[in-house]
């Protein structure tokens, strides 16, 4: 396998691993141990490291230790802020540009985030409303946005993840049926209403107790 793929396959691995909380904030990583668990060299499970201190996954003193950030709220909310503004950028572009079949894979994607939360199931929850959102990142076709959005979703997701566990509440899908609907009527403006209040609401879970 290529180098380069080797690398994105540790990334993924590592990043998903912190982001479900099976490596917890605090826990200190090795290199060795990872490529072990991952059936990799150490090169590219390092590599991995190196991306993932740069986005605030992982902290690193140099010859000491490689650990997993705390959840800090702030860096929460900062990072809510950008991929929000992202998103909105992403719905002036995509609404336009979206065809039926776009509006009916939002449906479908919608339809299984209600189900997940009904059913307690945090992942599909959150699995359902990436791809519900991904479809006006990838119709808009702005590949600064959606590499914006897929670097700084990850901080936002483990406090969803955390929160849920205490009991919060998952993202609405009746906001989401709110921007599906602006969008199948090719309303910029209101899809970009609701998907501002979308993220001002993951703003404000970082500030939960």
């Amino acid at each position: 396998m290529p180098r380069t793929l080797l690398r994105d396959r540790a990334y993924a691995s590592i990043r998903d691993a912190i982001v479900a909380g099976e490596i917890g904030p605090g826990t200190v990583v090795r290199d060795a141990d990872l490529a072990e668990r991952l059936g990799l060299s150490r090169a590219p499970v390092r590599e991995a490291f190196a991306r993932l201190v740069d986005e605030g996954l992982l902290e690193s003193k140099p010859q000491s230790y490689t650990r997993v950030t705390p959840v800090v709220a702030a860096d929460v909310r900062d990072a809510a802020a950008v991929v929000g503004a992202m998103h909105e950028l992403a719905v002036r572009i995509g609404v336009p540009r979206l065809g039926d079949a776009d509006v009916e894979v939002m449906r479908a994607a919608n339809e299984r985030f209600a189900a997940a939360v009904r059913a307690g199931d945090v992942d599909g929850a959150l699995r359902a409303d990436d791809e519900l959102h991904d479809v006006l990142v990838r119709v808009s076709g702005n590949r600064a946005a959606a590499a914006t959005v897929a670097r700084y979703t990850p901080l936002i997701r483990r406090l969803e993840r955390q929160r849920f566990g205490e009991g919060g509440n998952c993202r609405s899908a009746g906001l989401h049926e709110r921007l599906i609907e602006a969008c199948a009527d090719r309303d910029v403006a209101g899809a970009v209403r609701v998907t501002a209040e979308i993220w001002r609401g993951l703003e404000e879970l970082a500030d939960c107790d």
